[in-house]
């Protein structure tokens, strides 16, 4: 493998891809390439909650509250883990790792219930997902992806069409498969445009010049796209995201109002559409790339794609095992199409297709097909698999542990109810607002499924209460609950493309906060037009 020179600017594009999927996503201030505006702020920002972390746990700890006294002691250590997450003063997962042995210490639970929820079967759909991921990059799999988008006729003329292109083929793939999986199995093609986009700019810059790929402003908007549009195409159908079925099911419970397949779409659709404009003109005006018209790269793609040559017997395989994957993983959703998502042949499927257990079936695959039988050498080693960034493993693991807490102890409930009837709503329009703004906040700390079972049963009675229909707050609520795009901890797909390494926690921070405020607009100001188009309300 070839080694980046002193100035930090690998050697060549394979180099570049290396970094890009080299585990290296926590790195610390001497790892990385910044000027020295970009050095000061760091150092000012991981000082900041080195010291506001602690302070703020403690002063919340000795502030008497209404609480109970586990939702008290919850909610001081998740203020200070959310100052360690944005703040980095040590890895992210080291600060989610703080948190969880301070729950423990303080005796909110106890530690075997504290940290069973790090069985979930998300975190075996990540470690299942990266190891293809890893395979797909080392036999080369990922950049003959890459370099098929790119030749796609006026695509590769512009880094902004490829973004846009590969954000429409992410939304369309999670509206019938979930978005983890959708996100784990495009990150490697993704890696891979990133790679060739990376190599470009690195040509343009002056000889000597520092160059991180890690750092680039089109990987940013790249990967946010990956991650962002993977929620607004789950959005699309009912079965898009696990969301999506609870707040249908408590709404038809509440209501009594069935919603079908097509009139869910004919709800999100309009939606999902303006939602996947305004995120694409968010990423790329918050992330300019650094080069846009990619003049010459369509005789750059045609000669690298004619030097990869026909496919390896490794690349076979690692194509043999991501199919196989790719397959059970959409067959739940299949099965949803033709015999409806409430019947007993979906439920038998999705139960025994488990995405995690999928995953990591697909994965071992790698390790009985062999490339050589003679001299027993298989697609891919162990020492190869270890590689994988188990920093995001462990990180998405605690942020599982915080959400299944938040709802265990009862806290985002006590939250919700005394926001509720301390604003005192009495108009359908402000429950609406409330449902989507809590649902959101609820979701950049705690999972999207939870999300959407604590604050859907939250707005139906307030609803009622105030003697609105439910229906509208309760789908907004349960789209919104498909948001939370701030933190790596929010989403699942959040935390897979940080754990490529190439987007800062700033960036996502700013990018997540705009689409946030933006997409919750669009859904407040649309939806309940749509509800009332469709027959609903």
């Amino acid at each position: 493998m070839d080694k980046a020179d002193d100035a930090g600017r690998p050697a060549d594009a394979q180099s570049v891809t290396s970094v890009l999927l080299s585990g290296s996503t926590y790195r610390g201030l001497g790892e990385q390439v910044l000027s020295p505006a970009e050095e000061r702020f760091e150092r000012a920002r991981r000082t900041t909650g080195l010291l506001l972390a602690p302070v703020l746990t403690i002063a919340f700890l000795l502030i008497p509250t209404q609480l109970e006294p586990a939702q008290h002691k919850l909610a001081a250590v998740l203020l200070g883990v959310i100052v360690l997450w944005v703040c980095e003063p040590v890895p992210i997962p080291v600060g989610g790792l703080i948190g969880v042995a301070a729950v423990v210490i303080l005796g909110v639970m106890p530690p075997d219930d504290v940290l069973a929820p790090f069985g979930s079967s998300t975190v075996f759909t990540f470690i299942g997902a990266f190891i293809l991921a890893q395979a797909m990059l080392r036999h080369g799999v990922a950049r003959r992806f890459a370099f098929s988008i790119l030749s796609l006729p006026g695509v590769g003329r512009s880094t902004s069409r490829v973004i846009i292109a590969f954000g429409v083929i992410t939304c369309l793939l999670s509206s019938v498969v979930s978005n983890t999986a959708t996100v784990a199995m495009l990150l490697p093609t993704a890696v891979g445009i990133l790679a060739v986009i990376a190599e470009l700019v690195r040509q343009k810059l002056p000889e000597g010049a520092n160059f991180d790929p890690l750092r680039l402003r089109v990987g940013v908007a790249l990967m946010l796209m990956l991650a962002y549009g993977a929620s607004v195409g789950g959005l699309l159908t009912p079965i898009g995201s696990p969301p999506n079925l609870i707040g249908r099911g408590l709404i038809e419970e509440a209501t009594g109002e069935r919603i079908s397949f097509l009139q869910w779409m004919a709800m999100a659709a309009p939606v999902c559409v303006p939602m996947f404009l305004v995120l694409a003109g968010t990423l790329l005006l918050l992330n300019r790339p650094e080069i846009n018209k990619l003049s010459g790269v369509e005789d750059y793609v045609s000669g690298e794609r004619a030097k990869l040559g026909p496919l390896s017997r490794a690349e076979k395989n690692t194509l043999i095992a991501f199919g196989i994957t790719v397959a059970l993983w959409v067959t739940p959703g299949v099965v949803a199409l033709i015999a409806g998502n409430d019947s007993a042949a979906y439920d038998a499927v999705s139960e025994r297709l488990d995405e995690g257990i999928v995953a990591v079936l697909g994965a071992a695959l790698l390790f009985v097909l062999p490339t050589d039988w003679s001299k027993r050498r298989f697609t891919l080693t162990w020492t190869e698999a270890s590689r994988i960034d188990w920093g995001t493993v462990v990180l998405f693991g605690t942020g599982i542990i915080f959400g299944s807490l938040l709802s265990e102890t009862g806290l985002a409930k006590t939250i919700g109810e005394g926001a509720a009837s301390n604003l005192g709503f009495t108009s359908g329009v402000a429950i609406t607002v409330f449902a989507i703004v809590l649902a959101v906040l609820v979701s950049e700390t705690t999972s999207n499924t939870a999300s959407a079972a604590v604050v859907v049963p939250i707005v139906i009675p307030v609803a009622l209460a105030a003697g609105a229909n439910p229906f509208v707050p309760a789908l907004a609520a349960t789209f919104a609950a498909s948001f939370g795009f701030m933190l790596p901890v929010s989403t699942p797909q959040n935390a897979i493309v940080y754990g490529s390494g190439a987007v800062p926690i700033t960036k996502m921070i700013r990018s997540g906060a705009v689409f946030d405020v933006a997409g919750a607009i669009l859904i407040g100001l649309i939806l309940p037009l749509l509800v009332a188009a469709v027959g609903f309300g």
